[in-house]
C-alpha cells in the first residue's frame, strides 16, 4: 500500500507542471499582456461609437416580455391544425405596460407568432402611443433556456476540462466578443470584410492558443499553422470564385444587403469569403495545435531524433487528421443545405440545374476551400515545428564524438 502511494505521488509530481517562478522576465511579460489588454479595450470602445444609418423607423415600437394569462379567441381546429390568429391576454413583465394586462394577437406562422396557452412566456412586439397600445406576439420567450444551455456548456467544459477547459471557455467567449464588437463595427465602417476576417482570425488564434499552450514555441507553431491555413482557405475561395463566377452577390438575401450597401456603403461582396474564413478557423486551429503538441511531445521524449524523422512523424499525425477534419468541415457546410437538397429532391430537379445553382455552388466552395486550408496547414505546421522546436542538428546528422580506434 505504501509503495503504491509513493508511486502515485511520484507520478503526480511528474504529470503536474511546476509553477512558473516569478522572475523579472515573467513580470515583464505580464505587464506587456496587461498593457495589450488595455489597448485592445480602448480600441474596441473607439470603434463601437458608430453613427448607424436609420434603415426603418422604430419609434414607439419595442419588444417586451410577458406571460399569457388567457386565450380569448383560439384558432385550433378539430383536426389539430391552426388557422388564422389567436386573441390572447398577456400580463407584461417589462416595458411601459409592466404589470398591466393587454390584449394581443398571435399569428399562425412558423417564423413569427406562437401557439399560446395560459402560462406560456412570450415576447410581445408592441407600439405605444399615449393610452393606445397595438401588440402582437413575436415568438416564444427563449432567452432563459438559451442562457441556461450556454451556462451548462461552459460548466461542463470547465468541470471535465479542468484548468484547460476554463482557458478554452475564455477563448470561446473572446472569439464571440471579437465577432460582435470588432468584426461588425469595422465592416460597418466600410473596411474590407475579407481583411477584417483575416485580422479577427489572427487575433482570436493568438489569444486562444496562448491561453491553451502558454508562451512556448509550441504555441507559436500552432499560431503560424493556423494563420497559414486560414489564408490558404481564403486564396482557394478566391480562385474558386474567379473560376465559377460565384461572388458575394449570389447569396439569397442579396436584395436586403444591397439596400444596406446603398445606405451605409458597406462592402457586402466580401461577406461570403469572410464568413468562410471564420467558419474554417476552428478546424484549422484544431489541426495546427494537435500537430504542434504531438511533435513537441515527441521531441521532448526523444531529443536525439533527427529533423527528418521528426518531419515524418508529424506528417503521419497530420495525415490521420486530414480526413477526419476535412470530413467534419464539409459535413458542417453540407448540413446547412439539407433543406435545399430536400426541395431539389422533392421537385425532381435535373442534376445540371442543381450543380449550377448558386446555393449549391456556395456550399461546395465553402466546404472545399476550408478543406484546402486544413490539408495545406498540415505540412506548413510540421515544417514550422521542425525548425522551431528542433533547435540544433542531432547525433545522426552531426556525430557528437569521433569513434575510438583500438590500439593493437
Amino acid at each position: 500500500y505504501f509503495q503504491r502511494s509513493e508511486v502515485q505521488k511520484d507520478v503526480k509530481k511528474r504529470v503536474q507542471k511546476p509553477k512558473e517562478p516569478l522572475t523579472k522576465q515573467v513580470i515583464v511579460r505580464r505587464v506587456i499582456i496587461a498593457a495589450l489588454v488595455v489597448v485592445f479595450l480602448i480600441f474596441v470602445g473607439a470603434i463601437n461609437h458608430v453613427d448607424k444609418v436609420i434603415m426603418n423607423s422604430r419609434v414607439g415600437q419595442t419588444f417586451e416580455r410577458g406571460t399569457v394569462t388567457e386565450v380569448l379567441r383560439d384558432n385550433l381546429q378539430e383536426d389539430g391544425s391552426r388557422t388564422g390568429d389567436q386573441l390572447v391576454k398577456i400580463r407584461m413583465k417589462t416595458g411601459v405596460r409592466k404589470g398591466q394586462e393587454i390584449e394581443a394577437t398571435s399569428s399562425n406562422g412558423y417564423l413569427f407568432g406562437a401557439a399560446c396557452e395560459p402560462g406560456v412566456n412570450v415576447v410581445v412586439m408592441q407600439s405605444v402611443a399615449g393610452d393606445d397600445t397595438q401588440a402582437s406576439v413575436f415568438s416564444l420567450d427563449r432567452e432563459i433556456p438559451i442562457y441556461l444551455f450556454a451556462l451548462a456548456f461552459i460548466a461542463l467544459l470547465c468541470i471535465i476540462g479542468g484548468k484547460q477547459g476554463v482557458k478554452g471557455a475564455i477563448g470561446i467567449v473572446f472569439t464571440f466578443f471579437c465577432i460582435l464588437f470588432v468584426y461588425l463595427p469595422l465592416v460597418y465602417r466600410q473596411l474590407s470584410p475579407f481583411w477584417v476576417a483575416v485580422f479577427i482570425c489572427i487575433l482570436t488564434s493568438v489569444v486562444s492558443l496562448y491561453l491553451i499552450g502558454g508562451p512556448t514555441k509550441k504555441t507559436a507553431v500552432a499560431i503560424g499553422g493556423t494563420v497559414a491555413g486560414v489564408i490558404v482557405s481564403g486564396i482557394a475561395a478566391s480562385i474558386f470564385s474567379v473560376a465559377t463566377g460565384i461572388t458575394g452577390f449570389n447569396v439569397e438575401d442579396i436584395e436586403t444587403l444591397l439596400t444596406i450597401q446603398d445606405a451605409a456603403d458597406i462592402q457586402i461582396g466580401g461577406l461570403l469569403f469572410s464568413g468562410l474564413l471564420i467558419s474554417s478557423l476552428g478546424a484549422v486551429m484544431d489541426v495546427a495545435m494537435s500537430i504542434s503538441s504531438a511533435i513537441n511531445e515527441l521531441y521532448e521524449h526523444k531529443p536525439d531524433i533527427s529533423r527528418k524523422e521528426l518531419f515524418k512523424a508529424g506528417m503521419h499525425v497530420g495525415r490521420d487528421m486530414m480526413g477526419t477534419d476535412s470530413n467534419t468541415l464539409i459535413l458542417a457546410f453540407a448540413g446547412t443545405s439539407l433543406s435545399t437538397l430536400v426541395l431539389d429532391y422533392a421537385y425532381s430537379l435535373p442534376y445540371r440545374q442543381i450543380i449550377n445553382s448558386n446555393n449549391i455552388g456556395i456550399e461546395i466552395m465553402q466546404g472545399l476551400s476550408g478543406s484546402f486550408g486544413i490539408i495545406l496547414s498540415v505540412p506548413i505546421t510540421v515544417l514550422l515545428a521542425v525548425f522551431l522546436l528542433a533547435r540544433h542538428r542531432h547525433r545522426d546528422e552531426v556525430p557528437q564524438e569521433m569513434p575510438k580506434i583500438e590500439e593493437k
